[in-house]
């Protein structure tokens, strides 16, 4: 066996990503609060960066250029703030000299917030009255009620302790023995109990539930008109009994099966179960539910009057204009500079550099992919959400001569502001079908015919899904019993016998 080395030519095509693209590639995909964090945190980590507020060539304070030759440091006018240690009358008038010219130049011309004039609104104290307020969790809410209840030290720390294991919706998720032995000594189940039937009292009706059946007796109990009070139920109520016994007929609309069981009218069946249904089984969700975070518009679309078409506009929000400080640009034309001083200098003004541009290059793409899906979309504008057209990110792309790749990052988690609300930009592509006079119809508007024709259904007869089919069919759209099952599922509407009305 021979081992040698030698040399070989080999011709091969290989992408390779540059950083440069890297980054542009993930600027064009953040929506603008996730952009404006990372200029936030570019302007933390890298020191060349500041925020434009004048002009580049502007950016010294007033009058320094005019400033006495004792007290500038180079001829750029930026002023050195010398203290002479034997200070006297005149050092002290040019240092208040200094002081004039400086005290508002933050506040003017040169900072980063303007003034604000008298009988004007300040946007910062705006900003925080229009903030919306987080709330009181349901856990923080009872334990502020239960503090004011007169109970003992014992009972006070059970109590707490079983507010603690409430979960979002109110329900009691753990194990109460676990709350027995929060307190020492260990307290009986009896104990415990009584703490929970307290906390019962104290907030929502339903609140401090073990399952489903005894929130909504909770709940009916607290209800003066029936109940009037825990453990104050009609005894043998035909309410109490259906709750108790029949939930899971309720659910599957098996309204008849319970009047024979229970013995009594269908009619009496119907009002008992109305007026369970507007119970809560989720009682601790209003004090504390999910909150949707608002959403900020990348896109604002709007009609121009003037010049009878629809305006593209791309949102900046709060994010700033950057440029690469007027200090490191000097530095960098200093020939005596150490070596290792200017690649810092170098790297760092490379990365700024590199980041305005992936921020402008995002702005362009955006606006070059938005104004194509209105021109596809234009039904959409002219005429509403039923008439959003079949498109496909394929046809964006060759319209604006971007990769199909491209055209998916600028749009992902975006929104546009248009006549007809705000809309995630990915809405706009949607695959669809023909109708039998060749139509194309978007996916969208087959959910919106389906969901018209079950709206109009006669409820003591409902369409089933074969039914819906043939509906569709006879409108000209030919969808299969499947596709139909599967968006009236994604549509929440439940099947033909479960939306049955006797």
């Amino acid at each position: 066996m021979r081992f040698d080395a030698s040399l070989q030519q080999r011709l091969e095509q290989r992408m390779v990503l540059a950083p440069r693209m890297i980054q542009a590639m993930e600027i064009l995909q953040l929506p603008l609060a996730a952009l404006q964090d990372r200029i936030d945190q570019e302007l933390v980590e890298n020191p060349v960066i500041e925020l434009r507020q004048t002009k580049p060539d502007d950016e010294s304070p007033p009058d320094a250029a005019s400033s006495e030759p004792a007290d500038s440091a180079d001829n750029d006018g930026e002023q050195t703030l010398v203290v002479d240690d034997a200070a006297g009358p005149d050092e002290f008038e040019r240092l208040s000299r200094i002081v004039d010219r400086w005290e508002n130049y933050f506040e003017e011309t040169g900072g980063r917030r303007p003034a604000v004039r008298a009988g004007e609104a300040d946007p910062k104290i705006e900003a925080m009255q229009n903030t919306p307020d987080n709330g009181q969790t349901l856990q923080e809410f009872l334990l502020e009620a239960w503090r004011l209840e007169d109970v003992d030290p014992r009972l006070g720390a059970l109590g707490e302790a079983v507010i603690r294991g409430l979960d979002d919706n109110g329900y009691v998720r753990g194990d109460l023995a676990d709350v027995a032995a929060e307190v020492d000594p260990p307290a009986e189940p009896e104990e415990v109990e009584e703490a929970l039937r307290r906390v019962q009292t104290i907030g929502p009706p339903g609140v401090g539930a073990r399952d489903l059946t005894e929130c909504l007796l909770l709940q009916l109990a607290a209800d003066p008109a029936y109940g009037g009070g825990p453990g104050l139920l009609p005894e043998g109520a035909l309410d109490v009994r259906i709750i108790c016994d029949h939930l899971h007929d309720i659910e599957a609309n098996r309204y008849p099966r319970m009047a024979k069981v229970l013995g009594v009218g269908l009619e009496e069946v119907k009002q008992a179960v109305a007026r369970i249904r507007r119970l809560n089984p989720k009682p601790g969700a209003a004090i504390s539910g999910e909150r949707t975070p608002p959403i900020n518009p990348d896109v604002r679309i709007f009609w121009d009057e003037e010049g009878g078409d629809y305006i593209v506009s791309i949102e900046n929000g709060s994010t700033p204009e950057l440029y690469v400080s007027k200090a490191y640009r000097r530095m960098l034309r200093r020939r005596d500079l150490d070596q290792k001083t200017r690649e810092f200098v170098v790297r760092n003004v490379r990365s700024a550099r590199w980041l305005m541009d992936a921020i402008e290059q995002r702005r362009d793409t955006l606006q070059r992919v938005t104004e194509s899906i209105v021109r596809f979309q234009r039904p959409f504008f002219d005429d509403g959400p039923d008439h959003v057209q079949p498109l496909k990110m394929q046809q964006v792309a060759d319209d604006v001569g971007l990769h199909v790749g491209t055209i998916s990052r600028a749009v992902a988690d975006k929104y546009a502001d248009t006549p007809w609300g705000i809309r995630a930009l990915r809405d706009f592509f949607l695959g669809g079908t023909e109708t039998s006079d060749g139509e194309e119809v978007s996916w969208d508007r087959v959910r919106v015919r389906l969901k018209a024709a079950i709206d109009a259904e006669d409820k003591r007869k409902p369409l089933s899904d074969a039914a819906l089919q043939k509906r569709l069919k006879e409108e000209g759209i030919d969808v299969a019993r499947r596709t139909v099952a599967k968006y009236r599922e994604e549509m929440d509407i439940p099947s033909s016998h479960r939306r049955r009305e006797f």
